[in-house]
């Protein structure tokens, strides 16, 4: 029986280290970075927001020099309706209406078309700066010894010791002094 509980003994004593090793962890050292300030104030991103700034103006002439010419026809159109009282058009107005109805459909493609390619474009400038930004956070938290960096906005409060967001900036502006602000098209649809 001396035996059996000896040999308990010096198993529990065996596993009793390796265990607890297991579940030592270092302490933490957090770091946080203002990403929001990190993205608008990198110089490549003050650029490529002016640039998508520029799309989204063009977007909006378009859409107006589209839609004015519309309009006025539509009103000639629904006069000219109007003035039947009820009767149906003839052939020139059904022919008239629906010529009207393609340039609407058209304007409508096209501008869904443009609206659809800065979205793109934001999203490519969006993972153009998220794929650099992740080996700097490495190189950061490396640098300043932390083992946990967290975004400013997701803490309740921080030292100002342990802000690295000026470290993460000024990485940012040395790995990526340009931004492609136009996304590459899409591969087309492969056929069988």
């Amino acid at each position: 029986m001396k035996t059996l509980l000896i040999s308990a003994a010096v198993a529990a004593a065996a596993i009793a280290p390796s265990a607890a090793t297991a579940q030592a962890l270092p302490n933490a050292v957090v770091a946080v970075v203002d990403l929001d300030r990190v993205t608008a104030e990198c110089n490549a991103c003050k650029t490529a927001q002016a640039a998508l700034k520029s799309q989204v103006q063009s977007y909006q002439g378009r859409e107006q020099a589209l839609a004015a010419p519309l309009e006025t026809e539509q009103k000639s159109i629904q006069a000219a309706v109007d003035a039947l009282k009820g009767k149906e058009p003839d052939a020139a107005l059904k022919t008239r209406i629906e010529a009207f109805q393609r340039k609407q459909q058209q304007a409508a493609q096209e501008l869904s078309t443009q609206q659809r390619q800065i979205q793109a474009n934001q999203q490519y400038i969006q993972k153009q700066i998220q794929d650099k930004l992740s080996p700097i956070y490495q190189q950061v938290m490396q640098r300043r010894g932390a083992n946990l960096l967290v975004e400013v906005g997701t803490t309740l409060a921080t030292a100002q010791n342990v802000d690295v967001t000026n470290d993460v900036l000024a990485a940012l502006n040395a790995s990526l002094p340009t931004l492609v602000t136009t996304a590459p098209a899409a591969p087309a649809p492969q056929g069988r």
